[in-house]
């Protein structure tokens, strides 16, 4: 659904009027709720730990997760509302600090540890998925996400990208088409937080209507626009997935306008 996070709410009204229709779960829009959930799972049968994590009792994500505060020096367990999942595992749950916008992730701090945060949700205790039911294991406050997660969730700041990073030959394009590629790729590049998506999406709308006009390939498109996105994709904006599925959208837009410019 697209805008999903927007729907979450409070709304007591609006929550008896859905639930009234069906028993329903319950699922926590992280984002909005200013929440950071660590997602600590367990491992599938014959599943195997990747290498670096192939170490003595080392079996699931919590186990990963107390091995990372044993090395930054820090108190585990996490002492904070804490919710057994319907596989077994747990739900850590933070208070995101105040001027972060921490997205989420998966396995960027160890095998089997994921975090939710905006663009991301969890289900709620009480609910009951697949047969598995989510219980509070610990009813606590949740404590602000701690400095040292706090670091190792944040994204490296993304260099200052001033050439265009694509292997199109645009020396042969015409100025008009050399320009409107400079100027997309850019704005991908460098936009904010909030916006990215969305400029992706704008951005494979504007050059698909080059496509359609016979200008360019798509294949040339989906090159210097994947390239452009790349940083992005690191930087953990949208994943590399994510991305393809929003330049092919904006392509299939932008070729209901086509627009023709000499090569």
């Amino acid at each position: 659904m697209k805008d999903w996070e927007k729907r979450a709410t409070t709304n007591t009204g609006r929550i008896e009027r859905c639930w009234s229709t069906r028993p329903y779960g319950v699922g926590i829009a992280c984002g909005p709720s200013g929440l950071v959930v660590l997602d600590l799972d367990r491992a599938k049968p014959g599943q195997e730990a990747p290498e670096a994590w192939r170490l003595p009792g080392i079996t699931c994500g919590a186990d990963v997760l107390a091995s990372l505060a044993d090395k930054a020096g820090q108190l585990y367990p996490l002492t904070t509302h804490t919710v057994c999942t319907g596989q077994a595992g747990e739900h850590l749950y933070f208070t995101a600090p105040v001027g972060t916008m921490l997205r989420n992730t998966q396995g960027r701090l160890g095998w089997l540890v994921d975090t939710r945060a905006h663009g991301g949700y969890v289900v709620g205790a009480g609910s009951s998925v697949a047969g598995g039911l989510y219980t509070t294991v610990h009813d606590a406050q949740a404590l602000q996400l701690p400095q040292w997660l706090l670091e190792a969730l944040t994204p490296a700041p993304q260099p200052l990208q001033q050439e265009l990073p694509v292997h199109l030959p645009i020396a042969r394009r015409s100025g008009y088409l050399a320009a409107a590629i400079r100027a997309e790729t850019q704005r991908v590049m460098t936009a904010v937080e909030g916006q990215r998506n969305h400029i992706l999406y704008t951005a494979a709308i504007a050059l698909g209507q080059l496509v359609a006009g016979g200008s360019l390939t798509e294949t040339e498109v989906r090159t210097v626009l994947t390239d452009a996105a790349a940083a992005q994709v690191a930087a953990g904006a949208y994943t590399a997935w994510e991305a393809d599925k929003t330049i092919s959208s904006g392509l299939r837009a932008g070729a209901k306008r086509p627009r023709q410019v000499a090569a």
